[in-house]
Order: structure tokens, then C-alpha cells, then sequence
């Protein structure tokens, strides 16, 4: 299998908020910001291992800002790193002032995903090649997630966790 990079994947979707898609303080829900996220990281996710995709875990989700009713919002995703069968899709949420136009960052998240066969058996995936220094920086952050994710689990010793034991010990 030959190695993509993230912009191969990269998945960007905007949207309007809608009422019918916000709380009683007019901003979007949170359940509904996780359904575009959800939908844009697996249309990545699908992109870079050109198999079906299931949400293994949503690992993390920062919601630190509100989004308003009438905001256009855009979900942007690309595969941070892949592992043998799964992926790690990072997600970034922009908002755009409806009044201004001015965007800001409005949270973030990190979904992993598993690519399957028409059975539903996990299957193998392309290696991922980051290039940019965000891109390298998220690849590296991944494994150290994967290994904390395996460790807590019981899936891994903690002295197996090597990207781990690198950040608190010294050797």
C-alpha cells in the first residue's frame, strides 16, 4: 500500500445553525456539532484507507466556544496518523461571525477510526506521511494517545509504552 499524506483526506464541511439545531440560549448542540464531526472525520477516515469506516472511540472534544444561531460553521478533518487497521482523525471547527465574517476557532476533537472489509473484519490501512510541522506534531501526539488509550485499558505494560516513558522519564 503506498503512504497519503493528510491533505489526502482532508474533509472540509460548512454549514448553516440553524433553529431547529440549537438550545434554548440560540446555539448550536453540542449532540449536533458531534453528528457533523462524526460525519466529516469518517468521510476522511474513508478517504485515506478507501474502506468502509466505523468510530472506534471519540478520544477527545473541547467545545471552548458557543456557536451561534445563524453562524456558518466548518468542520475541517484529516487523518492525523494511521496505525495498521485504525486511523486517528483530528477535527477543527471554525465559526464565522454572521455580522463581521470574521472566523474563529471554535473547538476541536480527535476521533479514531477502523476501516473494515464488507464483513466487517478490520482491515489493514495506507501509512500516513505528515509533512507540515502541524501535521508532524499531531502524528507524534497520536501514538503517545494510542499507547495511553492501550496502557488504561490493560491492552499494553506501561514500561511497553515507549512514547509515554519518553515524556516522564528520563532514560
Amino acid at each position: 500500500m503506498q503512504a497519503k499524506t493528510p491533505s489526502d483526506s482532508r474533509t472540509i464541511m460548512t454549514d448553516l445553525v440553524l433553529p431547529s439545531e440549537t438550545n434554548p440560549l440560540n446555539n448550536l448542540f453540542g449532540g449536533e456539532l458531534l453528528a457533523r464531526m462524526d460525519r466529516a472525520a469518517s468521510i476522511a477516515a474513508r478517504r485515506h484507507s478507501r474502506r468502509i469506516v466505523v468510530t472506534a472511540s471519540v478520544n477527545h472534544v473541547a467545545f471552548n466556544r458557543a456557536v451561534p444561531l445563524g453562524s456558518v460553521v466548518t468542520v475541517e478533518a484529516a487523518v492525523s496518523r494511521a496505525f495498521s487497521t485504525s486511523m486517528e482523525v483530528f477535527i477543527d471547527v471554525w465559526m464565522e461571525d454572521r455580522f463581521s465574517g470574521e472566523r474563529t476557532k471554535a473547538n476541536e476533537a480527535i476521533y479514531t477510526f477502523v476501516a473494515v472489509d464488507d464483513t466487517g473484519k478490520p482491515t489493514a490501512v495506507p501509512k500516513l506521511e505528515a509533512e507540515t510541522e502541524l501535521e508532524k506534531q499531531r502524528f507524534a501526539a497520536a501514538l503517545r494517545r494510542k499507547q495511553l488509550s492501550l496502557v488504561l485499558a490493560g491492552k499494553m505494560k506501561p514500561k511497553e509504552a515507549t512514547e509515554l516513558r519518553a515524556l516522564f522519564m528520563e532514560e
